[in-house]
């Protein structure tokens, strides 16, 4: 009799460890495969794959890219043409700020001074950011880890030039695009865009990677970091991306390499 609880005991420990779900991050420079944390961030990830089966990440653009820091998309859609469209949003999503913003773990953007206002937007932490993101603005909500060589991708887009497009996109990651095209008034096309075919789900099983240990968040109750900028949406649908011809008259159309510095 004994026995029999302790296995059905051990059984549902192991159900609640190993719950998750698997999905795709599709892009032009590979896949990113992420592990969701449904047991422990389940309004999260609810909310996410809302936005995953609607198919709102279809041709998504990651628009924001802080080297070293975080890569995020989830606010525009690319048509072929410019300006982008902006994802269409629904209501926000309560913080749900358990885990730690370690490097390889997928969060969610949100408004400056609004910790429960997380819609579409995303990010994955390109390091540890857990002493900063763990703790502004109500701390951010990791949802998931990314796992397999997903983060081989996650650091080739890292190594990408940035150029400002304004608005939101002021910091945006572009492939075979320089400086000099900027200034010739030639515009990205799809194939300078780090784009985003689509996020779908691959395993929906309540057994997938049970190895996995997410970090907890220990720093929510500390003070308020100042630095890095932290992702922000800048409103509810990520704010309007202007036209093309702001890119060109921006500033020198500033261009930011970053070299990897080598052990």
């Amino acid at each position: 009799m004994i026995k029999a609880i302790l296995t059905v005991t051990v059984a549902a420990l192991f159900s609640f460890q190993a719950k998750a779900t698997l999905v795709e991050i599709r892009t032009n420079l590979g896949t990113i495969t992420v592990n969701l944390f449904d047991e422990d961030t389940p309004e999260t990830v609810e909310n996410f794959l809302e936005y995953v089966n609607s198919g709102a990440y279809a041709n998504n653009v990651v628009h924001r890219l802080a080297p070293d820091f975080v890569m995020q998309a989830g606010a525009y859609t690319y048509n072929n043409e410019l300006p982008m469209d902006n994802v269409p949003t629904g209501v926000a999503v309560i913080n749900e700020p358990v885990l730690s913003n370690v490097r390889g773990t997928i969060a969610m953007a949100k408004q400056s001074g609004d910790p429960n206002s997380a819609t579409s937007q995303w990010f994955i932490n390109l390091a540890d950011n857990s002493e900063n993101l763990d703790v502004q603005n109500g701390g951010f909500t990791v949802f998931g880890q990314v796992i397999d060589n997903g983060m081989d991708v996650a650091d080739e887009i890292n190594e990408l030039p940035r150029f400002n497009m304004g608005g939101a996109a002021s910091s945006i990651p572009l492939v075979d695009f320089t400086a000099e095209d900027a200034e010739n008034g030639d515009e990205p096309g799809e194939g300078n865009f780090v784009l985003i075919t689509d996020v779908v789900v691959t395993d929906a099983a309540t057994v997938t990677n049970p190895e996995l240990d997410p970090v907890p968040n220990t720093l929510i109750d500390s003070e308020d970091g100042a630095d890095p900028t932290p992702p922000a949406t800048g409103g509810s649908s990520g704010g309007a991306m202007n036209p093309f011809a702001l890119f060109v008259m921006a500033l020198g159309v500033a261009i930011f390499r970053r070299r990897r510095t080598k052990a």
